[in-house]
């Protein structure tokens, strides 16, 4: 009786963690129409879509499976040709000629999101990559989970990106090259500086959930500024809460997300939270303060 017992344990174990999957929320918080289009490494499952389009404000659940890996990234300025019925982006275009990428990677420069999961130990990695060059602002935050961080990069390098890396498109910088795509290969000190998280080395977590959020908040300062100044009649500042909140809004302008990522998961029992989108599963998000 006991050995029965015991195999169907397993059995039912086994079920959970293999039906278990990953949901990539992906956000376009831009102020234009953004085109997410996603490449499967060799070896894993094609997932349900691998493009799509986001008007400003809309976001898109995709379901991965177990031990998928593979990367995503944004594309700008897309269009389709009337004559030839072909479609492009000026921006991260892939060549397949239609909105769906269908196997095709994307052409730099190009803002990559890669991730592993299911890997070593059972970790997911992931990693924002500049490897490619520039084209978008992004973020990627696990949800729940373990030892988790948020990465990315937040701040829109295509308004000071040096003029020898910039890509004009009708008088405006729409991307920024790699630096060894720019003849002579220039230093990489410009992404360094501004985007210091990525691609430093790639992420470990233990999570169910990850959003990408297009054109993210620079920093959760706003939210967290809300916060302090409490609700009602109380005053600001009056509790431990809104101090270390202050301080949190402080070093977020100098050190960038993950400071205020440190605290938070302090403050909220090990959890990687601050500056959440919160919404139906089909709609337009809003944030939310925690």
């Amino acid at each position: 009786m006991a050995s029965i017992v015991t195999m169907a344990s397993l059995f039912f174990f086994q079920f959970l963690s293999g039906s278990c999957s990953t949901r990539l929320t992906i956000t376009n918080k831009c102020s234009y129409t953004v085109w997410p289009a996603i490449l499967s490494a060799t070896g894993s499952s094609p997932l349900s879509t691998s493009g799509f389009v986001l008007q400003p404000g809309d976001f898109k659940i995709v379901p991965v499976p177990p031990a998928w890996s593979g990367r995503l990234w944004g594309r700008t300025l897309c269009s389709l040709d009337i004559t030839s019925t072909k479609f492009s982006c000026v921006t991260g275009d892939c060549g397949s000629t239609t909105i769906e990428c269908v196997g095709g990677n994307a052409a730099p420069p190009v803002t990559l999101v890669k991730f592993t999961l299911n890997g070593t130990g059972g970790l997911d990695f992931y990693e924002v990559s500049l490897v490619d060059g520039f084209n978008l602002p992004v973020r990627v935050k696990p949800r729940g989970g373990r030892n988790c961080r948020a990465t990315g990069c937040v701040m829109d390098l295509n308004l000071s990106c040096p003029t020898e890396l910039k890509v004009i498109r009708d008088g405006d910088a729409v991307a920024c090259k790699s630096v060894c795509q720019a003849e002579p290969c220039l230093s990489s000190q410009f992404f360094k500086t501004a985007c210091p998280g990525a691609h430093v080395h790639a992420y470990t977590c233990s999570s169910h959930d990850y959003t990408i959020t297009f054109c993210p908040p620079p920093t959760p300062s706003s939210s967290y500024q809300e916060i302090s100044r409490g609700s009602g009649g109380g005053q600001p500042g009056s509790s431990p809460i809104n101090v270390v909140v202050a301080v949190v809004v402080a070093l977020a302008s100098v050190c960038g997300l993950f400071i205020a990522c440190k605290i938070t998961i302090r403050l909220s029992n090990g959890d990687c939270v601050f500056g959440i989108g919160a919404g139906t599963r089909t709609g337009t998000i809003q944030d939310v303060t925690v």
